[in-house]
C-alpha cells in the first residue's frame, strides 16, 4: 500500500523518464523499471509515447555522434565489449553485459578473466599503432559482478614510462560503482609514436 502512495502520475514518471535517459544513456529498462516501480512493459510503453528508442539504438546513436576513429591494434571484433567511444591514443570506452556464459554457475558471479578481457582489449584499442601488444598490467577487483549486470570500461591514455611503455589506466564501473581498477603498460611498434 505504502508504494501507491509513492507512485508517480504518468506525465511526472515519464518526465523523469526522459531525464533519467538523457543523464544515463546506457540504463536498461530493467533498471528503469525497478527505479520507477513499474513493469518493464509500462516502461517500454513510456520510451514509445516519448520517442525514446531502446537501449541498442541509444548505443548506436551514442557511439555514432561522438567516433569517428577505428581501432588499428587488433580486429574491432576482437575487442571484448562493445567499443561505444573512442579517441585514438586518447580515450575509449566499451560495454560488457554479463550473461550466464560470463559467471560461475553455482553463485552467478562474473569470472575475472572476462573483466580482465574487457578492460585489456580497450588498452589495445585505444592505442594508435598497428601493433599494441601488453607488457604489464596490474589489477584491483574492487566488487563482485553479478549476472545481469552491465559493465562499462572506461580507458584513459597517461602517457609513457622510463622505458617508453604507453601507460593506459582502464576502471570498470556498474551503476557508477567501481568494480574494476587497472594499469597496462603498452608496447607498441612504432616506440617513437605521441613523443
Amino acid at each position: 500500500m505504502g508504494s501507491v502512495k509513492l507512485r508517480k502520475s504518468k506525465a511526472e514518471r515519464q518526465q523523469l523518464l526522459k531525464q533519467t535517459i538523457d543523464e544515463t544513456p546506457f540504463i536498461t529498462d530493467e533498471q528503469l523499471s525497478r527505479r520507477f516501480g513499474v513493469s518493464i512493459q509500462t516502461i517500454r510503453l513510456d520510451r514509445l509515447e516519448l520517442s525514446i528508442p531502446e537501449l541498442r539504438e541509444r548505443i548506436k546513436t551514442v557511439a555514432s555522434s561522438n567516433w569517428n576513429e577505428t581501432v588499428r591494434a587488433l580486429p574491432l571484433e576482437e575487442v571484448i565489449g562493445e567499443v561505444i567511444d573512442l579517441e585514438l591514443d586518447k580515450r575509449a570506452i566499451s560495454i560488457l553485459d554479463i550473461r550466464p556464459e560470463h559467471v560461475f554457475s553455482r553463485n552467478q558471479i562474473a569470472r575475472g578473466h572476462h573483466l580482465f578481457a574487457q578492460a585489456n582489449s580497450l588498452a589495445v584499442a585505444v592505442i594508435n599503432d598497428e601493433l599494441a601488444l601488453t607488457a604489464k598490467s596490474e589489477l584491483k577487483f574492487t566488487r563482485q559482478v553479478k549476472e545481469g549486470e552491465r559493465v562499462i570500461a572506461k580507458a584513459t591514455v597517461k602517457g609513457r614510462n622510463e622505458k617508453g611503455l604507453t601507460i593506459v589506466m582502464v576502471d570498470s564501473f556498474v551503476d557508477n560503482e567501481k568494480v574494476l581498477a587497472g594499469q597496462f603498460h603498452m608496447y607498441q611498434a612504432n616506440e617513437n609514436k605521441g613523443e
